[in-house]
């Protein structure tokens, strides 16, 4: 059944220590309008910096491990995860958060301090469905042995499966259907834990100054915990469930489907929903025979009405930024890429010339969607200063950005360089010239 979107009756507020910058912050919340969403405000100098808790705007999580953060060049938060979970699980959809300090407070540890503030401040309806997104076939994605696997469902259901193996937490299991009343019962009174052995190498690398016995429970390898004890016998799974969701809340809209984690952690949940991302896009196609370009997202079909390219030689999936001057393109580097049976068997590396031809048909498409020149063909003249850097083997998603540096008649200069995992492995510059078909 549909439902409609929620915000909270009445302002309420929370404040705590970071469980890792070990700083005072206060979250002030507010009731928000339809079609808000979530949203921080932090007051920067004599000006107030709002940011969404949404995927585009995560933080590198090897520099920020641990817990999820977001920011930009004004602003950080750091830890909102707990938080998330909160509001994601209790249906609220629209809210906007001021926060004074860093990072949201870690209170005991859990995300039930949280929902009993949302509880206090009430909920009211809104006259406006929510967004939905159905997943409809599975998704499947997989990293260091840790695996997430997303299956249709009608209902919002949380698989997790924990594997500490030679210690006394051991392998855990849970799933749940999240629903407000499981949440608050099942899920938000799990705590965030540690093994007794991993407190110095954290604290070495600068967190967990705001953490202790009370808001984290540290198990040592006869299973004890130290000054404390477990809320349930599977806590440490549990609280696992509540970081999943708390980072599927960056998707930006509910989901109805069963998503099943295997050991994974922030940085494998991120890129899980970053994917989902990237099927809400297709699915958005316009199956009109004309180019779609909406909100920058160019699929294959839409590439091949701008650049000549075609199976097996087609090397760009799409195309999520497009100007003037600037493109942005995507590719997925499958297993199944026909140049790996060659290139090479026992090792597969996609070959550089292929990353350089990559991104030259995304230079391609730059030059060749605006008006005056659709049905003309983009041939390079040149190619300078081209460097790889980092191979790209199966599973990469090769990021392709192009500029353009200079323009003379039908002759541009343009500059490549193609990410993964936001690490330039190959760029270079180009000429390139425009000419009739």
């Amino acid at each position: 059944m549909e439902k409609n979107q929620k915000t909270i009756e009445r302002s309420v507020e929370i404040e705590g220590i970071g469980l890792h910058t070990g700083e005072k912050s206060r979250l002030i919340f507010y009731s928000a309008s339809v079609d808000t969403g979530i949203i921080f405000i932090k007051k920067c100098g004599p000006k107030n910096e709002m940011i969404r808790p949404v995927i585009d705007n995560l933080l590198d999580t090897t520099k920020f491990p641990r817990r999820t953060s977001i920011g930009n060049e004004n602003v950080q938060i750091h830890t909102i995860e707990h938080l998330l979970s909160a509001l994601y699980s209790m249906e609220i959809d629209n809210i906007l958060i001021e926060i004074e300090g860093n990072e949201c407070p870690g209170l005991d540890g859990s995300a039930k301090p949280f929902v009993e503030i949302l509880k206090k401040a009430g909920t009211k309806e809104l006259n406006k469905k929510r967004n939905v997104f159905v997943i409809k076939e599975p998704i499947y994605i997989s990293e260091n042995n840790s695996h997430i696997i997303a299956l249709p469902s009608n209902e919002f259901r949380i698989s997790y499966i924990l594997d500490y193996p030679d210690t006394a937490i051991g392998s855990q299991y849970a799933s749940y259907s999240i629903t407000p009343e499981i949440y608050e019962k099942e899920i938000a009174p799990a705590r965030t834990f540690c093994l007794r052995e991993e407190i110095e190498p954290l604290k070495k690398m600068g967190l967990g100054k705001g953490s202790d016995y009370k808001n984290t429970l540290v198990i040592d390898r006869s299973g004890e915990i130290i000054n404390n004890q477990f809320r349930f016998d599977n806590e440490p799974v549990r609280h696992k469930i509540n970081d999943l969701i708390g980072d599927i809340a960056l998707f930006g809209s509910s989901i109805s489907g069963h998503i099943i984690g295997i050991k994974s952690g922030h940085s494998l949940n991120t890129r899980f929903i970053k994917k989902m991302r990237a099927l809400t896009e297709r699915a958005r196609i316009n199956k009109e025979d004309k180019v779609v370009y909406e909100e920058g997202v160019l699929y294959p079909e839409d590439i091949c009405k701008i650049i000549p390219h075609r199976y097996p030689f087609l090397l760009v999936d799409r195309i999520v930024e497009l100007s003037d001057n600037k493109v942005i393109g995507i590719k997925e580097v499958s297993m199944n890429e026909w140049y790996f049976q060659g290139h090479f068997p026992a090792k597969p590396v996609m070959p550089g010339v292929l990353i350089v031809e990559a991104m030259a048909q995304v230079g391609g498409v730059l030059m060749l969607h605006k008006e005056e020149n659709k049905g003309k063909l983009a041939y390079f003249m040149s190619m300078e200063n081209v460097k790889f850097r980092k191979e790209v083997r199966p599973g990469c998603q090769l990021i392709l950005q192009v500029e353009i540096l200079k323009t003379k008649g039908k002759v541009a200069r343009l500059e490549g360089k193609a990410f993964v995992d936001g690490k330039v492995v190959t760029e270079g510059t180009f000429m390139s010239t425009i000419v009739d078909e």
